[in-house]
C-alpha cells in the first residue's frame, strides 16, 4: 500500500512510490493468452477469501432488497394484491352505491339540514368511497396472504419458524455465493460470449502502457487483464471481477482522457465492485432470471406495443425490480462510481477525465425523477463534475473532510479475521456440531419410523390402549375409550410377541415397514404405513404415526351377552363397528338352558382390514333330555283326557261313537331337537322312533254296547323355548 499523498490544485500528478508493475498480459510483441483461476484478482487482498468477502459484505441494503424480493415472493405478492383489489373494490362500489343509506343512524338521518347532506353525500360518493375502501382492503388481503400463507404451518413453532427462516437466509446466500463463483471463474468465457476479444498488437501497444502507468500511481502492482470490444462510436470501458473491457472506440481518444478512463476503471477493479454486484444478483436469482426476459424483449424490439405487452405480462417482475432491489442496490453503485472518479484525482488525470464528461453531459437523456434519485446506477454527469470539481480544487472528495488518499480510497483489507475471532468461530462451529449432533441422536432414538413401531408394539404389550393410540394418526374411529382399555386389560388378551421389523422404504413423509410377530402361537408378517407427523414436538422433532391401527369387527353384535376378554359388548345394530387393536381376544357369547356358545380367539393384526367374530352356539348335552321329559309330561297330562279327541293332543280315536275312552302311553316318541337360535329349538319325530298309544272304550251300535281296545303311533312337533332355567314347549298346531 502506498503512502498518503494529496493531489495538489494544479491537478499535477501525486507522488508516490516506484513499484514494480507485474505485467498480467506478456510483452507488446506476444498477444495475452487466457489466464487461469483467480490470478488476476485485484491486489491488496491476502486471498481470494478476503477479496469475494469484501465485496459481498459491502452492500447490505443491495442484499436485503434481493432477498426479501425474490423469497418473499413480492411480485406474487403484487399480482394477487392487484387482482384481490379489484375484487374488493367492485364489491365495495355496488356495496356503497345502494347500501350506504341504511348505514346512516335514524337520529342523524331525520336531523334537519344535516340529514340531507349526509343524503346527498352518500348517494352521490357512496359508491367511490365504498370502491376505494374496497381496494385498498383487498390489496391488503391479498398482499399479505402471500407473505403470511407459506409460514402458517409453522406459526404455532418458534423454533420452527426460526428454523425456515434460517433456511431460507442459507439458501439465498448458498446461490448468492455460487453465483458470485460461477460469475468471477467463468467470467473469460462469459465476456468471450458476449463479444469481447483479445486486443491486437496495435491496440495493446497503445493501451497498456496507459494502464501500467494509472496503476503504478495508485499503488497497484499488478493490473486486470485487458479485453477490446467492437464499437466504433461510443467510447466506452467496462470493469469485470478480473477484467476490464475497453471499446474501439477509445483508442482515437487524447492519452489523458484514455488515462482518466482506465484510472476510472482499475478503482471499480481495485475494490471489487463487480463482486458485490454478482452477488445482489445471486441472492435474488430467481427474480434476476425471470426480470432478464421482459428487458431483453424491450431492448431488442423498442417499439410501444412491445413495451406495453411486455409490460402487461411482467408488471409484477418489473415494478418489484424498479421500486424494491434497484434502488437499495443503486445507492452502492452510485457511491462506487463517485469513487472511481477519484481514481483520476489520484493519478493526477482530471482534467481528462473532466472532458470525458463534459462531452457526455450533452448526450444525457432525460430521466423522472424516481430513476435519477433513486435507481439510477450511475449519478448524473453534472453532479459527478460538481463532486470531481471540488474533490480536485480543495484536495477532498464531496462532503468528507479528509485527503484523497490511496489508503483512504482502497481501505485495508486484512485477513478474513484475527485469531480470537477464529478461536469463537471454531467454538461456535464445535457447540453447532455438537448440539446438531446430539438433536440427530435424539432423533434417531425416539422419533424414527422405527422408533413408532417399537412404541406402538410395546404399548400393546403394556396393554396400555391410550399409549398405543398415541401413536396412531387416525383416532376417529373410537367411539368408547374406556371399552377399548378394559378390552386390553380383560384376561383373555394376547398382545402380539417377538416383534421384530424386518424392512422399513422411507419415501419422503412416508415409511412402509415389514413387520413379523407372533400371535395365537403362530409366527405371522404385516405390512404396515407410517407417515411423518405434521406437529414437532418441542418445535424441532416431527415423529411418525402409524395408519390404520384400529381395526374394525367386521359384523356388529345383535344380541346381549356376547363378550371378549370378559368385557361384555354392547347391543350394536347401527352405527358404527366397534374397532379393536392389534391381539388376540378371548370371545364367548350368551348360554341358556338349550344352548352354549364355544369360546372363540379372534385373531387381530396390524394392518388388517377387518376382524371376523363367529360365535356359534350349540345345544346343551341336557338340553334333549329336558325336552323329552317336558314333552312326555304333556303326553301324559293328554293321556288323562278321557275323550276320544284329546284337544291339543297329537293322538286320537277316529271310530265310531265312543264311550268310556281311556289313553294308556305304550311307547314316547324318540325326540329330534335343532337349534334355531340361542333360546329355540325346532323339535320334530323322525318316522322309525315314533311313540305308540293304546286307546280302550265302548261303542254303541244299533243300541249294541261293545268293548274296543285298538293302538296307534303319533308324531310330535312343535318348539322348545327356553324359559330361564327350564325349558317350556309348544306343540305345533294339528
Amino acid at each position: 500500500m502506498t503512502e498518503p499523498h494529496t493531489v495538489s490544485p494544479e491537478g499535477t500528478p501525486p507522488t508516490v512510490p516506484q513499484l514494480d508493475v507485474r505485467a498480467a498480459e506478456p510483452p507488446a510483441a506476444d498477444p495475452p493468452p487466457a489466464a487461469g483461476g483467480l490470478a488476476d484478482r485485484p491486489p491488496g487482498y491476502p486471498n481470494a477469501l478476503v477479496w469475494l468477502r469484501a465485496g459481498i459484505l459491502r452492500d447490505w441494503r443491495g442484499v436485503l432488497g434481493a432477498f426479501v424480493a425474490t423469497w418473499f415472493y413480492l411480485p406474487v405478492a403484487l399480482l394477487l394484491a392487484f387482482w384481490g383489489g379489484l375484487s374488493f373494490a367492485a364489491a365495495g362500489l355496488f356495496a356503497g352505491g345502494f347500501g350506504t343509506d341504511d348505514q346512516v343512524p335514524s337520529v342523524l338521518r331525520d336531523a334537519p339540514l344535516i340529514g340531507s347532506l349526509l343524503e346527498a353525500f352518500l348517494s352521490r360518493s357512496g359508491g367511490v368511497l365504498g370502491g376505494v375502501f374496497g381496494f385498498v382492503v383487498g390489496f391488503l388481503i391479498g398482499f399479505l396472504a402471500v407473505l403470511v400463507l407459506p409460514w402458517m404451518g409453522v406459526a404455532d413453532e418458534p423454533l420452527a419458524l426460526v428454523t425456515g427462516l434460517v433456511g431460507t437466509v442459507v439458501a439465498a446466500a448458498l446461490i448468492g455465493v455460487l453465483y458470485t463463483l460461477y460469475r468471477v471463474l467463468l467470467e473469460p468465457r462469459l465476456l468471450v460470449v458476449s463479444g469481447a476479444r483479445q486486443p491486437s498488437r496495435r491496440e495493446y501497444a497503445r493501451l497498456r502502457p496507459v494502464l501500467d502507468d494509472c496503476a503504478r500511481r495508485l499503488g497497484l502492482p499488478t493490473v486486470p487483464r485487458l479485453l477490446m470490444e467492437d464499437d466504433p462510436v461510443l467510447s466506452n470501458a467496462r470493469t469485470y471481477a478480473r477484467h476490464v473491457v475497453v471499446s474501439t472506440a477509445v483508442l482515437t481518444e487524447p492519452d489523458d482522457e484514455v488515462a482518466a478512463l482506465l484510472s476510472h476503471e482499475l478503482v471499480h477493479w481495485r475494490t471489487g465492485d463487480e463482486i458485490t454486484s454478482a452477488f445482489v444478483r445471486g441472492v435474488g436469482l430467481p427474480l434476476t432470471l425471470a426480470h432478464a426476459l421482459p428487458t431483453w424483449l424491450m431492448r431488442t424490439f423498442p417499439h410501444p406495443a412491445t413495451n406495453f405487452v411486455v409490460f402487461l405480462f411482467f408488471w409484477p417482475v418489473l415494478l418489484t425490480m424498479r421500486y424494491v432491489v434497484l434502488p437499495l442496490h443503486a445507492r452502492d453503485v452510485r457511491a462506487a462510481e463517485y469513487r472511481a472518479d477519484l481514481g483520476a484525482v489520484l493519478t493526477g488525470h482530471v482534467d481528462g477525465l473532466r472532458r470525458v464528461l463534459q462531452r457526455r453531459l450533452s448526450f444525457e437523456s432525460g430521466r423522472s425523477g424516481w430513476d435519477e434519485a433513486v435507481c439510477a446506477t450511475h449519478p448524473p454527469h453534472e453532479l459527478r463534475l460538481d463532486a470531481l470539481e471540488r474533490a480536485s480544487v480543495v484536495g477532498v472528495p464531496a462532503g468528507a473532510g479528509e485527503s484523497v488518499t490511496a489508503e483512504r480510497l482502497f481501505g485495508h483489507s486484512g485477513p478474513v479475521g484475527t485469531r480470537r475471532t477464529w478461536l469463537l468461530v471454531g467454538a461456535l462451529v464445535l457447540v453447532a456440531c455438537f448440539g446438531t449432533g446430539g438433536l440427530g441422536v435424539v432423533q434417531w432414538a425416539f422419533f424414527r419410523p422405527q422408533a413408532t413401531i417399537d412404541g406402538y408394539f410395546s404399548a400393546l404389550a403394556d396393554r396400555d390402549s391410550d399409549a398405543a393410540l398415541g401413536f396412531l394418526a387416525d383416532q376417529s374411529g373410537v367411539t368408547d375409550r374406556r371399552l377399548l382399555a378394559q378390552l386390553l386389560r380383560g384376561e383373555g388378551y394376547q398382545p402380539p410377541t417377538d416383534v421384530d421389523i424386518s424392512s422399513l422404504e422411507r419415501e419422503g413423509d412416508s415409511a412402509t415397514a415389514t413387520v413379523a410377530y407372533r400371535l395365537a402361537g403362530e409366527r405371522q408378517t404385516a405390512s404396515v404405513t407410517l407417515h411423518r407427523d405434521d406437529d414437532a414436538t418441542a418445535g424441532l422433532f416431527h415423529g411418525w404415526r402409524l395408519s390404520g391401527g384400529l381395526i374394525p369387527l367386521n359384523a356388529p353384535v345383535a344380541g346381549p351377552g356376547v363378550r371378549l376378554n370378559g368385557v361384555e359388548l354392547p347391543v350394536a345394530t347401527e352405527g358404527p363397528p366397534l374397532v379393536l387393536l392389534p391381539g388376540g381376544y378371548t370371545a364367548t357369547g350368551p348360554s341358556s338352558a338349550l344352548s352354549e356358545t364355544p369360546s372363540a380367539t379372534v385373531a387381530v393384526g396390524p394392518g388388517q382390514g377387518a376382524a371376523t367374530l363367529e360365535l356359534v352356539p350349540v345345544l346343551k348335552p341336557t338340553a334333549v333330555e329336558a325336552v323329552e321329559a317336558r314333552v312326555r309330561a304333556w303326553l301324559d297330562e293328554c293321556a288323562k283326557q278321557t275323550v276320544a279327541a284329546p284337544p291339543g293332543c297329537p293322538f286320537r280315536y277316529y271310530g265310531g261313537s265312543a264311550q268310556k275312552v281311556t289313553w294308556k302311553m305304550l311307547e314316547y316318541p324318540k325326540l329330534a331337537v335343532e337349534l334355531t337360535g340361542p333360546t329355540t329349538a325346532q323339535v320334530a319325530t323322525p318316522y322309525e322312533t315314533q311313540g305308540k298309544v293304546q286307546v280302550s272304550g265302548t261303542t254303541t251300535y244299533f243300541g249294541t254296547s261293545s268293548p274296543f281296545s285298538e293302538e296307534d303311533t303319533f308324531t310330535i312337533a312343535g318348539v322348545a323355548t327356553a324359559d330361564g332355567d327350564a325349558v317350556a314347549f309348544r306343540p305345533a298346531p294339528n
